[in-house]
């Protein structure tokens, strides 16, 4: 094969005998075969090397030095990577994913390539020169703080770098899935989708198998976004490989299981994958929660309250007993609320103690239970057990039932201050759905002290983000006049590299919180309407989730779209 490519090149380049002479030469100096020995000794320029590969396989020639290639294609692929195969992605259509290369018949490249990025190459040939001016602009301040680049913290997590806590099942006997489950590229498909979210700061990473393809989503800011198709023949295999890092049993695959994945980064930073498994029709679903103690605000000031409402929930919360309730739909914020509160709190003179379902994180110097229904540890049976612990504050992860709701009140007008969430709509909504729980008027107008209802909105990308002048419909459409918005600096989201295209960066609270008042207590006590509870809170200064959204919109820390979509 290696004499055909070489007199191939000698007729097609016309070389004479000195240059086949030379390359000779260079080829047994630096064990190159013909060709690259021909390229790197100068005797075939830049532009004939692409030439000849071009036609001798029938692959386009491009240059991808001249082209602009967005940052997003190019962060496709790992730097090294790159440099190691020499090729750079241009451009993507659908799921075809154009590729630079100088070897287009590296099979072994072009495999490895489709693999990381779960796209089908469209191989066209390049020169090695042209492909190094390219990856050489390549920005590295993209790249996370604690890990560099995505191959190197792939490289770490498979040594000593990366830890991770796990261990192979020994209930398994599908020896052929284990087997797949623990070879390297699969290990690696993995571990890059691990790392890939940690570096999108995402919250959760969903891995679901269809009919005829396979697909990764992360939850950022709240909202998710596809990042990859893995090839669908590596379904099994990667859940496998989840479950067994999990320490979860690999050849169940008929009923749901959770568990546990634990990683210590190379900058010695640890942080934990909350792991569900879920049987579906074509395979098993994998939802996976990130659970980052380093990005756990548990300041009540950086939550994003307004003066007035911390005010409130800060001379509320420090009454030595009472409710404390926060509520609002399911990824709200309402655990981070709670632990802020609890590391306000926390006191070598109090006793504390939790009982969640899950436990997000650990807090220093609580006392924190995971209830577990299976074994008969329910939330009211926990409860129960707190009451004969000594303890000062009680940390209730949800009030579901009656039962849960009594004791919590009844511990609440014992001396305790008691902590729960509640999944209504609003914090005037909180009272009425005690009521319909079978709580006593009369008990939950004594006991709760104060109710807070919170949402999320993404913040506006800082970097690209445009000032618009709202028009009347937008006005409109926010219950707004002009007027209302003198003085405002409104943004929309537009899209670049820093929020991955999405206009967005980060999250910050919207609050309404509703402090129990004489004239509150009243209200409950004669079984008022929730707009009756409403209008009175509101003559009492409580700020409305839609007022705090619309204040972060005038501030220029959220969008329109944004109000809009998280309050009515």
């Amino acid at each position: 094969m290696q004499s055909n490519i070489k007199q191939a090149l000698i007729d097609w380049a016309h070389l004479t005998p000195e240059q086949v002479q030379t390359v000779d030469a260079m080829r047994k100096k630096r064990r190159l075969d013909f060709l690259h020995a021909a390229y790197k000794s100068g005797v075939v320029t830049d532009a004939r090397y692409v030439e000849f590969l071009s036609q001798r396989l029938g692959i386009p020639a491009v240059d991808p030095s001249r082209m602009l290639i967005p940052e997003t294609v190019l962060g496709l692929v790992a730097r090294d990577l790159l440099e190691k195969y020499n090729a750079v992605p241009f451009f993507i259509k659908g799921k075809k994913l154009f590729l630079a290369i100088s070897e287009p018949d590296d099979i072994l490249a072009v495999d490895d390539i489709r693999f990381m990025t779960g796209l089908d190459p469209v191989v066209h040939v390049a020169s090695p020169a042209s492909i190094a001016r390219c990856i050489a602009q390549i920005k590295d301040d993209d790249e996370p703080e604690d890990f560099g680049d995505i191959q190197d913290a792939l490289s770490d997590m498979e040594g000593e770098g990366m830890e991770f806590d796990s261990g192979e099942s020994e209930e398994s006997d599908d020896t052929s899935t284990l087997e797949a489950a623990t070879q390297a590229p699969v290990v690696k498909m993995v571990n890059l989708i691990i790392m890939d979210a940690i570096k999108k700061k995402a919250s959760d990473i969903h891995i679901e198998p269809y009919e005829k393809n396979f697909r990764v989503r992360l939850r950022i800011d709240g909202i998710l976004h596809e990042t990859m198709r893995p090839p669908v023949r590596l379904k099994n295999a990667i859940i496998s490989r989840l479950k067994i890092m999990a320490h979860l049993n690999i050849a169940e695959r008929r009923i749901p299981q959770d568990g546990r994945i634990k990683v210590r980064t190379p900058g010695g930073k640890e942080m934990e994958f909350r792991v569900s498994i879920l049987p579906t029709l074509f395979g098993e679903k994998v939802v996976m929660r990130l659970l980052d103690k380093s990005a756990l605000k548990v300041d009540l000031s950086q939550l994003g309250f307004e003066e007035q409402s911390l005010l409130t929930l800060n001379k509320t919360v420090h009454k030595p007993y009472g409710m404390v309730l926060v509520t609002g739909p399911t990824g709200s914020g309402k655990t981070t609320t709670l632990y802020s509160v609890i590391s306000e709190l926390n006191d070598d003179g109090v006793n504390i103690s939790t009982a969640e379902d899950p436990v997000e994180f650990s807090l220093p110097g609580v006392n924190q239970v995971l209830v577990n229904e299976d074994v008969g540890l329910t939330f009211a049976a926990a409860l129960r057990s707190f009451l004969r612990q000594d303890p000062d504050i009680i940390l209730v992860g949800e009030i579901r039932d009656f039962e849960t709701a009594e004791i919590a009140i009844k511990a609440a007008l014992t001396g305790h201050l008691v902590l729960s969430t509640l999944h209504t709509n609003d914090a005037p909504s909180t009272l009425t759905r005690l009521l319909n729980m079978g709580v006593d008027g009369f008990l939950v107008a004594s006991s709760v002290n104060v109710i807070v209802a919170q949402r999320l909105v993404r913040k506006i990308c800082p970097f690209c983000r445009r000032q618009i002048d709202p028009d009347s419909e937008m006005l409109s459409r926010l219950g707004m006049t002009s007027r209302d918005m003198a003085g405002a600096t409104i943004y929309e989201p537009v899209g670049c590299s820093e929020c991955n295209e999405s206009g967005y960066k980060g999250r910050i609270g919207v609050y309404e919180v509703l402090e129990m008042t004489p004239e509150m207590q009243e209200f409950v006590l004669e079984g008022k309407t929730v707009l009756e509870i409403r209008e009175l809170a509101m003559q009492q200064g409580m700020i409305t989730l839609r007022e705090s959204a619309l204040n972060k919109l005038k501030h220029g820390i959220t969008s329109v779209q944004e109000v809009m979509r998280v309050t009515v």
